[in-house]
């Protein structure tokens, strides 16, 4: 009966070592997958910068007023001048449009008798 019992052991000790060996490399490989990621995030941040200060170089004011001056019969764009801009109170919404009352409803604020009921 001892001799059932250390081999089931040992067994049990090989097949947790098996699970364990798995483990490991299921670990080293995740690991390496999370630092590969890692560096192409680091990548894209530093693009993404690039991008940015490419675009910010891009929509220079004064490169703006001169595309826009060479190509205005082509677009007709006007250069901004502050001037152009009106106030708040000087724009005009829209009237939102008022719905016919089909079916009136009377509303009474007199108390309703205790014997009544409301509904």
């Amino acid at each position: 009966m001892r001799s059932i019992l250390f081999v089931l052991a040992g067994l049990a000790v090989m097949a947790l070592a098996f699970w364990s060996y798995q483990e490991n490399y299921k670990t080293r490989d995740t690991l390496s997958e999370v630092r590969s990621l890692h560096a192409q995030i680091g990548a894209n941040h530093e693009r993404l910068g690039m991008l940015r200060a490419e675009w910010a170089y891009l929509n220079r004011p004064d490169r703006l007023s001169d595309l826009a001056e060479l190509n205005f019969e082509r677009l007709g764009l006007l250069p901004l001048m502050p001037d152009a801009f009106g106030r708040v109170d000087q724009i005009i919404y829209p009237i939102p449009d008022i719905l016919p009352i089909i079916v009136p409803i009377e509303v009474d604020s007199a108390p309703v008798p205790a014997g009544e009921d409301s509904l």
